[in-house]
């Protein structure tokens, strides 16, 4: 069976994060092997090394990519616009070019079910396959759409699904770096606007309720599915929680109800890695 390949981007202070995310997807994707990469800009080994040994017990291939300066040639780059903004898009000229598929995972995602059915979606001739986070955030999306001048949802870029080989072909970083510099003043959510307003022609819509279900609008699903999807159906069939927004479940006084489910799942990674370090002494 095909390995599923999964990047994601993060700093040293989302390293727990992505020990709680890849203990999620070992759990609840049995007997599936994951390639797993991972931009960053200036991890040291040690921090490396953590990632690496978590992906050696689940036999996971890992792979660390320090995204240099160069690619970034005539980006803007400020404290507003970091040049990590730009990884997730740029995915298709950092990766090894034998990566013909990926699946982006931002940290503060949770898996629950099986993703494999995501990973075999035909993308009929599209970059990208995303969600849109509709529903309660209707108004915002119209608003998305005046703000960037498009004409489809407003698409969330917490998990894409890329066709690397038609992004190597379609998207050109400088294109991109013109784009954001001439319109700056008009990004609010930078990397996602810069995904709606220069590729929503070429995204397949997804299902958000199954694989980008925003954890802050369980009450919003429950309503607009008539009832249906209540806690049961979630965790049945959501395979992808994403903890959108300011507020975090690893953080104090988080208020929505996933964040339980996400604090076992993170008491399920410390104890796996006590164990592990108890088995190497």
């Amino acid at each position: 069976m095909e390995s599923i390949s999964l990047l994601t981007t993060l700093d040293q202070k989302y390293l727990p994060q992505l020990r709680t995310l890849l203990t999620s997807l070992s759990i609840n994707n049995p007997g599936e092997i994951f390639d797993v990469f991972l931009f960053h800009n200036g991890l040291t080994e040690e921090n490396l090394s953590d990632v690496q040994r978590q992906c050696n017990r689940y036999g996971y291939t890992f792979l660390a990519i320090c995204v240099e300066d160069d690619l970034f040639q005539g980006a803007p780059v400020t404290r507003q616009y970091p040049k990590e903004m730009y990884y997730r898009l740029l995915a298709p000229h950092l990766l090894p070019s034998t990566v013909k598929r990926i699946l982006y995972l931002d940290p503060d995602t949770l898996v629950i079910n099986p993703i494999r059915p995501l990973w075999e979606t035909d993308l009929k001739g599209n970059i990208f396959a995303a969600a849109a986070h509709t529903g309660k955030t209707e108004l915002a999306n119209s608003v998305n759409q005046l703000r960037l001048g498009t004409d489809s949802d407003y698409y969330n870029s917490g998990v894409l699904l890329m066709d690397l080989e038609a992004g190597r072909r379609e998207i050109d970083p400088q294109k991109l770096f013109r784009y954001v510099e001439q319109h700056r003043m008009e990004l609010i959510l930078p990397d996602q606007d810069i995904l709606n307003a220069l590729y929503s022609e070429q995204i397949l819509p997804l299902d958000d309720a199954l694989w980008n279900y925003d954890a802050r609008n369980y009450s919003n699903y429950l309503l607009r599915s008539g009832g249906v999807c209540d806690l049961q159906w979630v965790m049945e069939h959501t395979s992808i929680l994403h903890f959108c927004g300011k507020q975090k479940p690893w953080k104090r006084n988080y208020l929505y109800r996933f964040g339980i489910l996400y604090r076992h799942y993170m008491q399920l990674a410390c104890r796996e890695e006590e164990r592990a370090s108890l088995a190497e002494r």
